[in-house]
């Protein structure tokens, strides 16, 4: 997949991820299985490539999460891509729980010859132990919530949320361990940096949310033009607009205004990274595969 290089890198790692990352070296030699959580409008962009050094060889399941907010159409051009590259997934949303039976069939299916190799050496009581491991805000919490079927692990729409490895138990022979979420410590991909802000993966609190607006809008207006018309009452011919001028008019349409009639820009802008992460403007992927 091409992405553009940034000009400056984006270096913001925090802290608590370097020890969270050191902490998932010690945790794996504990776990049967990896299930990375990614957000399927970034599916690229929410995979952090310095799991593939810490899980090693452990057996791993991508979980496609959030598949609410995104087309079936869209969706399936990566189950496409994971199925030519032999990548075990499976799809999942909290808003349904047919996707729970899917997971855990999976796992079964991913840990079948290491089950039977229990069953032979009679260790008939021993759970599988998986780890929940991903980037901020990719839904991790909500997903151990919805398959363990408790409300135990904290869930907020905003990274960092999670700060240390919980253990949840699913029926009788499963238990998961939620972890942190962990980003890269350097984001060379101005591409792949705005994908994970747009989605809320990095805190709002360090960025221009003004410029992230701007971003947004620039990116709508290649891919999903309509959305933004329809969810704002825009004229059609938007395209011709400055991201600028379309994030006035969504303020004026909404009547987002300071005193003396302004536009809020800021309120603006905050309120479309809000509805962008909410769903409020449609089913949108940001990022599609190299199916080449």
């Amino acid at each position: 997949m091409e992405q553009n290089q940034a000009k400056t890198a984006i270096n913001w790692f925090p802290g608590h991820m370097a020890k969270t990352k050191r902490e998932l070296k010690e945790s794996i030699k504990l776990v049967d299985l990896i299930v990375e959580i990614v957000d399927s409008r970034i599916i690229f962009s929410s995979r952090n490539k310095d799991f593939n050094e810490i899980c090693g060889d452990k057996p791993r399941l991508i979980v496609l999460n959030k598949t609410d907010l995104v087309t079936h159409e869209d969706l399936n051009l990566w189950t496409e891509y994971y199925k030519k590259n032999n990548i075990n997934y499976v799809l999942f949303s909290t808003k349904n729980n047919k996707y729970i039976k899917n997971f855990l069939d999976k796992v079964q299916e991913i840990m079948h010859d290491k089950l039977e190799s229990w069953r032979s050496k009679h260790m008939i009581g021993r759970k599988i132990k998986i780890m929940i491991i991903g980037v901020p805000n990719t839904g991790k919490s909500a997903f151990i919530n919805r398959i363990s079927g408790n409300s135990k692990a904290k869930v907020e729409n905003r990274p960092g949320v999670t700060r240390r490895n919980q253990w949840f138990t699913v029926g009788h022979n499963i238990e998961l361990l939620d972890t942190p979420g962990v980003l890269a410590p350097r984001l060379e991909n101005n591409t792949v940096a705005n994908n994970l802000a747009f989605t809320g993966a990095i805190k709002d609190s360090i960025l221009d949310t003004e410029e992230l607006a701007f971003e947004l809008i620039n990116k709508l207006k290649i891919s999903n033009i309509n959305n933004l018309i329809s969810r704002y009452d825009l004229e059609e011919n938007i395209n011709e607009l400055s991201s600028y001028e379309i994030l006035n008019l969504i303020g004026k349409n909404r009547n987002i205004l300071i005193s003396g009639g302004e536009i809020n820009i800021s309120r603006t802008a905050h309120m479309i990274l809000e509805e962008f992460r909410s769903g409020k403007l449609g089913k949108i992927m940001l990022e599609k595969p190299d199916i080449n």
